[in-house]
């Protein structure tokens, strides 16, 4: 027999599901970033919900980047890639977009910030399907 949820798990489960899909529109859109949306996501689905948790660790998406975060703190060399020319786009975006220079520029440090953080992390050591290709 399931065990019933309480509402402390309810909530986390409802927070933990807007940051999945807040992170399914970082893919879309340049200024939204994906990856702490997602691992915010797993984070409160572990509390909330093993069973999401688990679910959103094997999205095929998702999952890859997820898993390697959680065991190595790493990044593979595609997503800082994809993340560094993200930053690069949005950066261009709040130069052209915005007129207030001071504002452009806090925003460029921080995307700076944030693209440094991202491309000094390592690259995983292990690739990710290789124990399921072991066992084929």
């Amino acid at each position: 027999m399931r065990e019933r949820m309480t509402i402390k798990q309810y909530l986390l489960v409802a927070a933990a599901a807007l940051l999945f899909a807040l992170g399914v529109l970082g893919v879309f859109l340049p200024l939204l970033p994906t990856t702490p949306f997602m691992l915010a996501a797993v984070a409160l689905a572990s509390r909330g919900s093993p069973r999401f948790a688990a679910w959103i660790r094997a999205n095929r998406y998702a999952g890859p980047a997820i898993n390697n975060w959680e065991r190595e703190r790493a990044l593979s060399r595609h997503a800082k890639i994809t993340a560094v020319a993200m930053i690069a786009t949005s950066i261009a975006i709040v130069w052209w977009h915005i007129d207030y220079r001071p504002l452009a520029i806090g925003v460029t440090v921080g995307l700076a910030c944030v693209a440094t953080f991202l491309v000094t992390r390592p690259t995983p050591q292990h690739a990710p399907d290789s124990s399921r290709k072991a066992g084929s």
